[in-house]
């Protein structure tokens, strides 16, 4: 397994996926993630095996380049991949870009996502509140959770004394 950046061509792979994991709202399509991926405030990154892009995750750069903040824009992984680190592999690329500027990291996630949930927990978010009937079509909720960044957080403290 390896750890890329998406390209134009990563499109409909992406798209197929989306279609496996959210069928039952309104899944990003192919053209969908072409505009995605031409956004210069977005990042978009993939976990490939054997030649076959098995997840995918995008986050988007929010507010002033000097005080930044970032969004998990979507995060997914193929069914039959699930498990296996590839999440967890996508999420430590994430945090380190946020981490690399100091900013805090905000998604939504579904409620009743409790792998994703507890995921996300590991990697210090914290639950803001509810978005009602976030995802559409079917009207789910969705969690907001927000990581601050493990450099501002680790800055308040002063070294302890020997």
């Amino acid at each position: 397994m390896y750890l890329r950046e998406l390209v134009r061509e990563d499109a409909a792979r992406c798209a197929e996926l989306e279609e496996q994991l959210f069928s039952g709202d309104t899944p990003w399509s192919k053209e969908n993630f072409e505009l995605e991926f031409q956004q210069p405030y977005n990042f978009y990154l993939g976990v490939e095996e054997d030649g076959l892009l098995v997840g995918y995750a995008g986050i988007g750069l929010r507010g002033h380049v000097d005080d930044p903040e970032f969004e998990i824009l979507t995060i997914g992984t193929d069914p039959k991949y699930q498990r296996r680190g590839i999440g967890r592999m996508m999420m430590d690329n994430i945090c380190y870009i946020a981490d690399l500027k100091k900013a805090p990291l905000f998604l939504e996630v579904r409620v009743g996502n409790e792998p994703a949930i507890e995921m996300y927990k590991a990697y210090g978010f914290k639950h803001l509140g509810i978005r009602r009937n976030y995802y559409q079509p079917s009207g789910a909720d969705a969690h907001t959770m927000k990581r601050d960044s493990v450099t501002d957080t680790n800055s308040d403290k002063t070294p302890e004394q020997p």
